[in-house]
């Protein structure tokens, strides 16, 4: 079954031989292959390396990344759905709860990161499969209902491009999603963006290049307006949230598991990135605290 032809109308700008300058694969795997016992130690039992959504002063690590889950799966309409597809899927947190708590029929989830598909297919139920492909690399048997993307935005534009080529990158992105969805379907999209605050003092810019140089290589955080932009003209915007908030307590619960288990940690990855990892979870807090940083949760619709 042939899929949905686009409008086309994605500019050339930040195109390469047809290519767009996200982060490469090396860079990718650098964070995400660190160590998959690793991040187990911190992220909870979901494996969400994404901003949770809480409820209260009460809620939980797990209960507030299963919401985040629902809010995004029932925002894209997604429940009941045959064919879903998460784009950057993780370690496979939401395809859990796609097929075990929306009875979606098949999953397709695209990552990068070689350990993160080695551990969605050691737990993979039927109806689920993975890719380590590159979305620019995916081309589908037949439409999806729904597109799912959490926390892997950040990497679809190289840190250092103008403002034009990220744009023509996140509209390209938009364009193929659209091209694979069925006719009135929508995208559910979480993504880091930049913060109004731009007050920022010398502590706060060095932990930002920080993260840049050593945690997050060869990646770059979207302003909203970019985004929106990227999508205008192919996706209608059905909804947008900012929740700096709730990632400044996501990132602090994933400080505190880090440091509950330093000594394990640090036979893991060594003592220089076990250090440069809580360094990076605490400047984090802050920055969404100060509103450097913002949370976006988007739900678009196909037009």
């Amino acid at each position: 079954m042939s899929v949905h032809a686009p409008l086309a109308d994605a500019p050339a700008a930040g195109a390469d031989n047809g290519r767009y300058d996200g982060a490469s694969m090396d860079a990718i795997q650098q964070h995400y292959d660190l160590s998959n016992d690793f991040y187990a130690l911190w992220l909870g039992r979901s494996m969400a390396y994404s901003c949770a959504m809480w409820s209260g002063p009460e809620d939980d690590l797990d209960a507030a990344q299963l919401r985040k889950f629902d809010y995004l799966v029932e925002g894209a309409r997604a429940t009941g759905a045959r064919r879903v597809l998460d784009v950057g899927c993780g370690w496979g947190g939401l395809r859990e709860r796609l097929v075990g708590t929306h009875r979606v029929e098949q999953v397709v989830g695209l990552t990068l990161s070689d350990s993160q598909a080695e551990w969605v297919r050691a737990r993979a139920s039927d109806g689920v499969e993975v890719h380590v492909q590159d979305w620019l690399d995916h081309t589908p048997t037949e439409p999806y209902d729904a597109v799912i993307s959490i926390g892997a935005f950040e990497h679809f534009a190289r840190e250092g491009l103008t403002r034009a080529a990220r744009v023509a990158a996140y509209r390209e992105f938009f364009t193929r999603c659209r091209g694979w969805l069925r006719p009135g379907g929508r995208i559910a999209i979480q993504t880091n963006i930049k913060g109004n605050n731009v007050r920022m003092d010398r502590q706060t810019v060095a932990d930002l290049l920080f993260i840049i140089e050593r945690i997050f290589t060869e990646s770059e955080i979207p302003a909203l307006s970019e985004v929106i932009q990227g999508s205008e003209r192919i996706f209608d915007v059905v909804s947008v949230r900012n929740d700096p908030d709730h990632y400044a307590r996501t990132c602090a619960q994933w400080l505190d598991g880090l440091r509950r288990n330093r000594e394990r940690a640090l036979e893991l990855v060594g003592e220089e990135q076990g250090a440069e990892y809580e360094r990076y979870l605490s400047a984090t807090v802050g920055h969404f605290e100060r509103r450097h940083l913002g949370l976006a949760r988007l739900l678009l619709e196909a037009v």
